[in-house]
C-alpha cells in the first residue's frame, strides 16, 4: 500500500516508482479501455488513478472508488473492482465478477445532502434488452437520460438471450420494456411494449419520456 500512502517521506520515496498501469497487456488495457467508454456514455466524471490501492488481493482488472462532492473531507462512499476467478478458488463455477463495498452511513449522508425522498412503491418504469455490444452502449445513454428525468429504468445483465431477458423482464415488475438492437439503433425506433395489456407500439428513442 505504499502507492497511497499520506506519509511525506514515502511519497517522496515513490515519487517515481514505476506504475502498474504503464505494464498492462493487451487483454487488460482493451477491457480498461472498454470501462471508461461506458463512463463517457454515461457522462459519468472520472479520474484515472494509477496510485489508488484497494485492499484486497483478488482483483483482477479495473478497481474503482466513488466519492461524493457535498460529504467534504470524507467524501469517499465506497469502492471495488473486477475480480474473475474468485469464485472457483472458493470451489465454486468459472465466473467473472465484479462488486463493491459501501459505506450505508455516507450513503445516507449523501443523500441527505442531496434531499432525496425515499420511495417504497418501487416499479421500474422502462425494462431495456441490450442485443450486442453497440447496443449495451446505448442502452445505457438511454438509461441515464430517463433516470435523469426521474424515471426508473432497468437494463438486462450479462449476455442472456431475448427469451430469458423477456422473462427477466416480467419478473421485474416494470410496467414497460424495449428491445434494442442494431436494427433499432440503426433507425432510432424501437418497439415500446405495455407489459400488462401486451400491446406494443413504435415509439421514436428520443421520444420514450413522453411515451412512457
Amino acid at each position: 500500500r505504499l502507492f497511497d500512502d499520506k506519509r511525506e517521506e514515502i511519497r517522496k520515496a515513490m515519487a517515481d516508482a514505476p506504475l502498474l498501469i504503464n505494464y498492462l497487456s493487451d487483454a487488460s488495457r482493451q477491457q480498461f479501455a472498454q470501462v471508461q467508454k461506458y463512463l463517457d456514455a454515461l457522462d459519468i466524471s472520472y479520474v484515472v488513478n494509477p496510485r489508488m490501492v484497494r485492499g484486497l488481493d483478488y482483483y483482477t482488472g479495473t478497481t474503482f472508488e466513488f466519492v461524493h462532492e457535498l460529504l467534504g473531507a470524507q467524501s469517499g462512499i465506497g469502492g471495488g473492482g473486477r475480480y474473475d476467478g474468485l469464485m472457483e478458488q472458493l470451489g465454486g463455477q468459472s465466473l467473472s465478477g465484479i462488486g463493491f463495498g459501501l459505506g450505508v452511513d455516507r450513503a445516507l449522508l449523501a443523500a441527505e445532502a442531496e434531499g432525496v425522498i425515499e420511495n417504497d412503491d418501487f416499479v421500474s418504469d422502462l425494462f431495456i434488452i441490450p442485443l450486442g455490444a453497440a447496443a449495451k452502449v446505448e442502452a445505457l445513454t438511454i438509461a441515464a437520460a430517463l433516470r435523469a428525468k426521474g424515471k426508473i429504468v432497468e437494463i438486462a445483465f450479462g449476455d442472456r438471450a431475448l427469451k430469458g431477458a423477456m422473462k427477466g423482464a416480467d419478473k421485474s415488475g416494470a410496467t414497460h420494456v424495449i428491445v434494442l438492437g442494431e436494427s433499432e439503433i440503426s433507425s432510432g425506433t424501437v418497439e415500446l411494449k405495455e407489459m400488462k395489456s401486451g400491446q406494443t407500439s413504435s415509439v421514436k428513442i428520443d421520444s420514450l419520456l413522453e411515451a412512457l
